[in-house]
């Protein structure tokens, strides 16, 4: 299939799609990762990632742009949520070098960014190692996603 949208829906209790992140759910609140969940899963989906990634974010750099808040995968095909402030699963570097879940924290003045929160469907359990940076992770997982789709939120500063 590779990257395209499918009808894979991904939703959060904590934030509408289009609507503002709470700041619990931010670097100026808890930072804590948002619950979700995801609807009509493609048939014969092994395993799941997530990622969260700011493109508003003014930074570029060779082969990259905006800001990786979250890199998680090695998720369980029979899982289709994740609690609030999970820890569980497989984390991968965001583009603090830190691993696990970065919330927003735009800076300040810099006007409204947009989250976008990404749930793929992968057809193999491929047991990656723990680490990967999202660019990683997307070449490894490319051949295997078999849908996807975001949920986008927005924070301000």
């Amino acid at each position: 299939m590779g990257f395209a949208l499918s009808k894979m829906q991904l939703k959060s209790s904590a934030f509408e799609s289009r609507g503002k992140i709470p700041r619990k759910h931010t670097g100026e609140g808890e930072d804590v990762s948002p619950a979700l969940e995801w609807t009509n899963v493609p048939e014969g989906t092994a395993s799941f990632a997530v990622i969260c990634h700011d493109p508003d974010a003014p930074l570029v750099s060779p082969g990259t742009y905006g800001f990786v808040h979250w890199v998680l995968y090695n998720i369980p095909g029979s899982v289709t949520n994740l609690p609030e402030d999970t820890q569980d699963y497989t984390t991968g570097i965001n583009d603090a070098q830190k691993q696990g879940y970065m919330g927003p924290m735009p800076p300040e003045g810099h006007g409204v960014h947009h989250y976008f929160f990404w749930v793929l469907a992968l057809d193999k359990e491929l047991n990656l190692e723990p680490g990967l940076t999202m660019w990683q992770l997307l070449e490894k997982i490319e051949p295997h996603v078999i849908g996807m789709n975001r949920l986008v939120g927005s924070y301000e500063r």
